[in-house]
């Protein structure tokens, strides 16, 4: 895991209006009218060394920083893991992808299936596990899977890419590239993996205490790459823990920096860049450098699987 410090310290100042943890399809307060589900609180604001947290109702006397629509569906959970990735809207997640450089989608795990993966963190096969305060990285520990990778992750780690693969292929040509940079099956990528040396497997599982958090950075792992990695949180938010945002910083040329802060429902994945992604400018698209990271833990227990799709060295 390659680190860019400092970190972002995070003070909420500004709030998205966000009403239960049900849908509610429209609300309509002082004139606007508001969509929600039970999908991430998230702002985009700019950055001028303080990121902000989106994480608090919003008063009746203090209109919403930012109108979000959220779409509210809800995957059905009678399909296998890898029908359930095709039957997401990915024509939604990818116009996601393309304006904002990251998507989230609907709940894609059930309960039952959260509490099996966070089980893994003590009772899964690893080959590496990393005390962030010993690195430097945070505080918390993260477990990279070893051979035979879970199942579950195996499935989601095929099916999310054969899904992704051609939006990279399709950034890869905005930024100058190669319109085929990547192959369409995932087990070709990890091909490519092996011949440069990197075949240790890269899924892990997260796990974040009480005064925890995790630095901004990139997860490159060697000079074979994939540009989108995923992850979830299968612990709930609000229950099970408090604080613990994913943070996703853009680092915009001639621009100071801004962050998205999110909180994904359990059970959902966030897509988002490895290292960079294409921006439309005045004389065609330009690249935004990504980094993300995970705001203080304040309560509880965060547990969380990232799934990334190139092997590491």
């Amino acid at each position: 895991m390659t680190v860019d410090r400092p970190t972002i310290p995070f003070q909420p100042d500004k709030y998205v209006k966000f009403i239960g943890d049900q849908t509610v399809t429209r609300v309509t307060e002082n004139g606007a009218t508001w969509c929600f589900n039970p999908q991430p609180r998230v702002t985009c604001l700019p950055s001028r060394g303080v990121g902000r947290c989106a994480t608090k109702r919003v008063s009746r006397s203090r209109p919403a920083a930012r109108r979000v629509s959220m779409t509210t569906t809800t995957v059905p959970r009678t399909r296998d893991l890898a029908g359930r990735v095709d039957d997401l809207p990915w024509e939604a997640l990818r116009a996601d992808l393309d304006e904002r450089g990251f998507a989230v989608t609907p709940r894609l795990l059930d309960a039952a299936e959260c509490d099996r993966l966070a089980a893994l963190f003590d009772t899964g096969r690893f080959r590496a596990t990393i005390d962030m305060a010993q690195h430097r990285f945070g505080a918390g520990r993260y477990r990279y899977f070893d051979h035979p990778l879970p199942e579950a992750v195996h499935a989601l780690r095929a099916a999310f890419y054969g899904r992704l693969a051609p939006i990279a292929n399709a950034w890869s040509a905005l930024l100058g590239g190669d319109p085929g940079a990547f192959p369409l099956e995932h087990d070709e990528l990890i091909e490519r993996c092996a011949a440069a040396g990197q075949t240790r497997p890269t899924p892990l599982i997260l796990r974040y205490g009480p005064g925890d958090w995790n630095a901004l950075h990139q997860d490159l792992y060697g000079d074979v790459f994939f540009p989108f990695q995923v992850v979830t949180v299968v612990a709930e938010p609000g229950a099970d823990f408090d604080g613990g945002e994913l943070v996703l910083v853009e680092q915009r040329p001639r621009a100071q920096s801004r962050a998205h802060v999110l909180r994904p429902p359990r059970g959902a994945f966030v897509i988002f860049p490895t290292r960079e992604r294409p921006n439309a400018g005045r004389s065609g698209h330009h690249r935004v450098g990504m980094r993300h990271g995970v705001s203080t833990v304040t309560a509880g227990s965060r547990t969380a699987v990232g799934i990334i799709f190139h092997d590491a060295r």
